[in-house]
């Protein structure tokens, strides 16, 4: 295969998929309506698989075009060991949101303790409960839900 004949298939490639991905985020996204699940779960999953998608895109391209990906494989996972070293603090705190989201071991409007601290549940998010009670309000990192014994009282 000639030069310019690669780098076509090469870009080709990466169309394809990056089309692909597009259209999968759509379909997780419209099942983000129709589902009982918070909808930042599916956002989130709808992000992830798109970056997916298009890294895998990229590396499919560049190799169909003859470029060496060994090199960018390794670098991408070294840099994806590097970030969640980093991050892991808020990458737990935002997989165990998404699990809550999930699971919902309670509600929004559930009384609830957990760490020390009690009150209604006001909202959930991927990184944060959000608990009230008088006169204040405590952001609870959705980690500590995992960690910790949560105690659920009964209307």
């Amino acid at each position: 295969m000639t030069a310019p004949a690669r780098i076509l298939a090469g870009v080709a490639a990466c169309l394809i998929i990056w089309a692909i991905a597009i259209v999968i985020e759509k379909i997780i996204l419209t099942l983000a309506k129709k589902s009982r699940i918070q909808r930042d779960v599916f956002y989130l999953l709808g992000r992830i698989v798109k970056m997916v998608l298009i890294v895998v895109g990229l590396i499919a391209g560049f190799g169909t075009m003859g470029i060496d990906v060994a090199a960018m494989v390794a670098g991408l996972g070294l840099t994806g060991f590097a970030l969640g070293f980093a991050l892991k603090d808020a990458l737990s705190n935002v997989l165990a949101g998404v699990l809550v989201l999930v699971y919902q071991p309670f509600r929004i409007g559930s009384h609830i303790k957990v760490s020390g601290y009690d009150g209604t549940v006001r909202r959930v998010d991927l990184r944060y409960t959000t608990v009230e009670s008088d006169n204040r309000t405590v952001l609870i990192p959705n980690a500590n839900l995992f960690n910790n014994p949560v105690e659920i009282f009964k209307s």
